[in-house]
This record gives structure tokens, C-alpha cells and sequence, in this order.
């Protein structure tokens, strides 16, 4: 009877394994290189537009 708990302990390890390797790579979004850093550029001028705007706002 342990021999099934081992193996479903096992599966579970192996599933927390795999799942935690697919977290740390980065989606393939189909970009090249320079159109990914022109996104992000535009993305973090636009949360820079945002925190000065929200630092000006008279409280």
C-alpha cells in the first residue's frame, strides 16, 4: 500500500517541479528584440506620465 502513496507523492512533486520551472521563462510573444524594447519603453513612459501626474494631484 505505501507504494501508491510514494508514486502520487512523486507525481505531485513532479507536477510543482514543472510548474514552477514554466515561471520563470518569459512568454514568446512573437517580437524581435527592438519592437520588445520599443513596448516596453512606451509602457514605462506611460507609468512614468502616470506616478507624476498622481505626484502633482493636490491632496
Amino acid at each position: 500500500m505505501t507504494r501508491g502513496n510514494q508514486r502520487e507523492l512523486t507525481r505531485q512533486k513532479n507536477m510543482k517541479k514543472q510548474s514552477d520551472s514554466v515561471k520563470g521563462k518569459r512568454r514568446d510573444d512573437g517580437l524581435s528584440a527592438a519592437a520588445r524594447k520599443q513596448r516596453d519603453s512606451e509602457i514605462m513612459q506611460q507609468k512614468q506620465k502616470k506616478a507624476n501626474e498622481k505626484k502633482e494631484e493636490p491632496k
